[in-house]
Formats: C-alpha cells, sequence, structure tokens
C-alpha cells in the first residue's frame, strides 16, 4: 500500500509540473531528443553496441544449445533461425535494421 501511494504521489507530481512547464518545454525537449538521435556520434555507438549485443546473443545461443541439444522446442529453433537467414541489413519485427 505504501509504495502505491508513493507511485501515486508521484504520478501526480509529474502530472503537475509537466503541466506548468507547458507546450514550449515539451517542444523544446522533443527538439532536444530528436537532434541527439541524428547525431552520427550516437548512432555509430548504437549501432555497434546493436551489433555487438547480437554476436553475444548468438556465441550464447551456441553455447545454451550445445549443453541442452534438441531439448530446445522446434517453435524457438524455427525463429532463431528465421532471424538468423535473414542477414544483416534486412528489418526486424519492429522496423529496424539488423545492420
Amino acid at each position: 500500500m505504501r509504495y502505491r501511494l508513493t507511485f501515486a504521489a508521484g504520478l501526480a507530481l509529474g502530472y503537475v509540473l509537466g503541466t506548468r512547464a507547458g507546450r514550449e518545454r515539451y517542444e523544446q525537449l522533443k527538439k532536444s531528443a530528436r537532434q541527439m538521435a541524428q547525431n552520427p556520434a550516437v548512432r555509430n555507438t548504437a549501432e555497434s553496441a546493436a551489433q555487438t549485443s547480437r554476436q553475444v546473443a548468438g556465441k550464447a545461443f551456441q553455447a545454451v544449445s550445445e549443453k541442452v541439444g534438441d531439448k530446445i522446442p522446434a517453435s524457438v529453433t524455427d525463429r532463431v533461425r528465421s532471424l538468423r537467414e535473414r542477414g544483416p541489413g534486412a528489418e526486424d519485427d519492429w522496423g529496424t535494421s539488423n545492420t
């Protein structure tokens, strides 16, 4: 109950502060976020992190599949296989590229 009350108080405080800031501040924050997202350094870093995470996930899958063997459900192996067959540059389910 205490956590619910704290959450509700935080939500109310955020709403009040947000409405006081107004539309101008919202637009200013939106513009700053867009500029940061379009920054080449940020994009390169995000892309590198995504590529590294895909490589680590592939290695982890290999290690787990070697230990588990045929105990992995067919639906999981089919999904992983279909993702691998797409290859680099293909779009995933969220509309982002796998480069």
